[in-house]
């Protein structure tokens, strides 16, 4: 089990030089499909293959989540995801910037035109004295519904109302 402390934000624009940034496509799919908010994740990156169950620490708080991950071999996770799960494809690239290296989602699909970005921190005081950066537009670690869990299955219409509250405008992945 590992704590995870983190913030995400909407992102206001692509932040400069990202296309010349290392790169994955992900493949995320959320089970069960009935769930509302499902916490369990099989993940494809790349050549790896894992299921994590990742949920908040304490009162809800999605800054600070308990997360448990297991490496799976290609074949368990090709068998495990024939099971009924809401999906979502991504392409995430790894921006420096200071000494930290921001995790960039670019969302495909349904989701084209979601981006945000997510700093991990090694203590609650520097999760909680980090700057937004010039690129993002807010901090949206709380909003439930730009949850992995609750972003999976959905379309970019589906969660345009809460984009909207922030004036939020569509992002598209940068040509390579």
């Amino acid at each position: 089990m590992e704590i995870e402390l983190e913030r995400t934000f909407l992102l206001k624009k692509i932040p400069e030089k990202l296309k010349d940034c290392k790169f994955i496509e992900i493949l995320d799919i959320y089970i069960p499909q009935s769930a509302e908010h499902p916490v369990l994740r099989l993940r494809k990156k790349g050549n790896v293959f894992e299921m994590t169950k990742k949920f908040p620490k304490i009162n809800n708080d999605a800054s600070e989540q308990e997360e448990h991950t297991i490496v799976l071999s290609e074949e368990e996770f090709i068998a495990l995801s024939k099971l009924d799960g809401k999906k979502f494809r991504k392409f995430r690239y790894y921006y420096p910037i200071g000494d930290m290296t921001a995790e960039i989602d670019i969302y495909l699909d349904d989701l084209e035109g979601l981006a945000l970005a997510d700093f991990e921190f090694k203590s609650i005081k520097e999760r909680n004295i980090f700057a937004m950066p010039d690129f993002c537009l807010a901090d949206v670690i709380q909003e439930k519904v730009l949850a992995g869990g609750m972003l999976a299955g959905k379309k970019y219409s589906d969660i345009e109302s809460t984009l909207n509250k922030y004036n939020y405008r569509k992002i598209n992945k940068p040509a390579q």
